[in-house]
């Protein structure tokens, strides 16, 4: 790969049984891959595995994997990042393959669409179902083609690592990273990767219903802030046509008696009908600010080399 620096990135969190696998498994794919581990507040010893291992440990105070993801992203340095969970669960085997696609692609991130090894169901059916269901309204909203969005094995290029701005805390971090490569549309690829079940004795740190709640809250903050006039303006549009609906009436009354009869009924239409404006206009206003944001973002996108550029500064 002409010199590139690749570097693996685990998040981990109490994975002391599971990151030495990890670590062995990907290093034996890809000799040449720097080993990062970022450890979570760990209390059993994952983060003497991880150097037991070769790899260099980063501490991340604050608790959340979106919070080790920005802290991932701000501190290593490389051309090519592949991120994957600490719990052993992801399949390495593909990994140069995966890479090899990316760079003669000139890809920004490759997502791994989990598939079970041995056909079995390796993870439970609710998160199975949930995130199913996740992708398909985040993958409708923002218009991707994506079939596993909340995957934990991703790889990034390096001018997708420096120009994204994580804002998340914890498992939703995932949805951002995806909402992120739609909005700029960046190039993108889904490839099939092997996933197994925990090893015996780990422990999931997932939970269905509170991180699935976290998962459509965070797909509806996305949706205010990346695509406000669509959220304002259905909001704005709605209490404009229940303001029309309650004063209709009102009116042909009016016509045929010269009388207002339900006058806090005609209050409310105002009130409606008021509201309904000023949301269609804060959500054109945010919307001219939104293009803005995304227009920085997408010109410090463009000031990091990509890929093929890489390999050419390097006259390979």
């Amino acid at each position: 790969m002409c010199g590139m620096r690749v570097a693996l990135i685990v998040p981990c969190f109490n994975e002391a049984l599971a990151i030495g696998v990890v670590l062995e498994e990907f290093a034996a794919v890809m000799p040449e891959l720097e080993l990062h581990v970022f450890d979570n507040n760990s209390s059993d010893g994952t983060a003497e595995v991880a150097m037991r291992y070769g790899a260099q440990v980063h501490s991340v105070r604050r608790q959340g994997k979106g919070n080790v993801v920005r802290r991932m992203f701000a501190d290593v340095d490389a051309d090519i990042y592949v991120m994957v969970d600490g719990d052993a669960t992801y399949d390495a085997s593909s990994l140069r393959e995966h890479i090899d696609l990316m760079i003669a692609e000139d890809l920004d991130m490759v997502l791994g669409r989990r598939t079970d090894l041995g056909g079995g169901v390796q993870y439970r059916a609710g998160h199975r179902i949930g995130n199913r269901i996740i992708t398909w309204v985040a993958m409708k909203i923002f218009a991707g083609a994506f079939e596993d969005m909340l995957s934990g094995y991703r790889i990034f290029s390096r001018r997708f690592v420096k120009s994204f701005g994580a804002s998340s805390h914890g498992f939703e971090t995932e949805t951002e990273l995806t909402v992120h490569a739609l909005e700029l549309r960046m190039a993108c690829t889904e490839v099939p990767v092997g996933y197994r079940s925990r090893l015996e004795g780990s422990v999931s740190k997932l939970s269905t219903y509170r991180d699935g709640w976290r998962i459509l809250r965070t797909i509806a903050w996305l949706i205010s802030t990346e695509k406000p006039l669509a959220a304002f303006g259905a909001v704005g549009v709605t209490a404009m046509l229940m303001s029309f609906g309650m004063a209709v009436p009102l009116f042909l009354s009016y016509l045929n008696t010269g009388l207002v009869p339900r006058m806090p009924t005609a209050i409310l239409a105002v009130g409606f009908m008021l509201f309904g404006v000023i949301s269609l206009v804060c959500g054109v206003l945010l919307d001219h600010v939104t293009f803005s944001r995304r227009e920085v973002k997408y010109l410090q996108y463009l000031r990091t080399p990509g890929l093929r550029s890489s390999m050419e500064l390097r006259d390979c």
